[in-house]
């Protein structure tokens, strides 16, 4: 099997994900998982579509993440992890959507308008 690769986002946060056949090491930006996300909820988030398919020792990964905070960061890898997932086993897909890690989550922060302090707040109304 070749290097698979996956996009995933989150909010701001883009992964890119290359997935191939090994030991189940897991490098993102030349860091591994537990340097990277030292949380372990987030490690947890990130290993979700593998724990899923019983697959948490038979790929190794390597991502590039760019933008975002860190729980966006790693919603973005989970969402490519998937992807790069189906790639490998289009069998997998109904179990992964059932838990709901094929879907983009599409929210992201709204703009800010003009002439107000937010996006919907508004600046303090004096009558006089």
């Amino acid at each position: 099997m070749d290097k698979v690769n996956a996009v995933g986002r989150r909010k701001a946060a883009v992964a890119r994900v290359y997935v191939s056949e090994g030991s189940g090491n897991i490098v993102i930006d030349k860091r591994p998982l537990e340097v990277y996300f030292p949380s372990s909820i987030l490690q947890y988030v990130v290993l979700q579509p593998l724990n899923k398919l019983e697959a948490a020792g038979k790929y190794d990964i390597v991502a590039h993440i760019d933008g975002g905070g860190f729980k966006g960061q790693a919603e973005a890898l989970r969402l490519a992890i998937a992807r790069a997932l189906v790639k490998i086993n289009p069998e997998d897909k109904p179990a992964l959507r059932s838990e709901g890690f094929m879907t983009r989550d599409a929210r992201v922060v709204e703009r800010k308008k003009p002439g107000r302090p937010k996006a919907r707040k508004r600046f303090q109304f004096s009558k006089r």
